[in-house]
């Protein structure tokens, strides 16, 4: 763990967030906020027949963690079930945690490295994932534009 905590890729990532403009109708929306920082990530999804996330929108109040976080998660969630977006919600706080040496498959999560001995900064890193976990969750099983919030983990 030689990177530094706010690296170039880290910095790189939140500069360029995807789907960043919120969803005109979106099935699900979810909020989460960090209680320990007040940063904040709402997240709109629309699910194809399948159940998974076919459009994504993404608002993201956070640190650079946060949003670096929110552009790891935008850009490889297109195509993703409910199912897959826990796994990876659950894998990266574990690793976080030190309870895995590895986050999972979701793409370049290694990046937080540095920040698993930082436990205040884990509630923002975690928010996208959560909110995202949550609205593909809420969008399948069709209980409209519920708009659920809460503190991250």
């Amino acid at each position: 763990m030689s990177e530094t905590l706010y690296n170039t890729r880290i910095l790189r990532l939140a500069a360029s967030i995807p789907h960043s403009a919120r969803l005109d109708a979106p099935q699900a929306t979810v909020s989460r906020r960090s209680p320990i920082c007040g940063s904040r990530v709402t997240v709109d999804v629309i699910v194809d027949e399948q159940g998974r996330v076919a459009r994504i929108g993404q608002e993201v109040r956070a640190c650079a963690l946060g949003q670096a976080s929110a552009s790891l998660m935008g850009a490889h969630v297109i195509g993703k079930s409910p199912a897959e977006l826990a796994g990876a919600r659950d894998a990266l706080a574990a690793y976080l945690r030190g309870a895995v040496e590895t986050p999972g498959d979701w793409p370049d999560l290694d990046l937080f490295g540095p920040a698993r001995p930082h436990k205040a900064r884990h509630p923002s890193i975690m928010l996208a994932f959560e909110a995202v976990a949550a609205a593909a969750l809420e969008a399948q099983c069709g209980d409209g534009e519920a708009v659920l919030t809460g503190a991250a983990h």
